[in-house]
């Protein structure tokens, strides 16, 4: 029956060769990449494809992207005397709304039909 000692180094010797055998992949696959990264050069300068066709970002690594899309903007549905336009949509009405409304203007004469 082995020792406690004796699994101790059969363990240590394990961890030595799973050590070499990870270091060993690591090689191999860098190798491989580098093979890769130049074969996709040449393709690149073949079709003379650009960054914005892959849609990189610029930097190393996968593209970001936030968290959530961005909100459809809503269409307009007044259009003030100066061109300007406001969706009537929540939150707070822009400034040529107050001041119209605040000169006795209905806000039906701003509708954009």
């Amino acid at each position: 029956m082995p020792t406690l000692a004796d699994i101790n180094s059969q363990i240590q010797k394990h961890d030595e060769q799973i050590a070499q055998l990870r270091k060993q992949a690591e090689d191999m696959r860098n190798q491989e990449r580098a093979g890769v990264v130049e074969e996709l050069r040449k393709k690149i300068a073949e079709y003379g494809i650009s960054a914005a066709d892959l849609k990189l970002s610029g930097g190393r690594g996968p593209a970001k992207r936030s968290g959530a899309p961005a909100a459809a903007k809503a269409a307009a549905r007044y259009r003030g005397p100066a061109g300007e336009t406001w969706s009537g949509g929540r939150g707070r009405k822009p400034r040529w709304v107050t001041e119209a409304l605040a000169a006795g203007k209905p806000l039906s004469d701003f509708e954009i039909r």
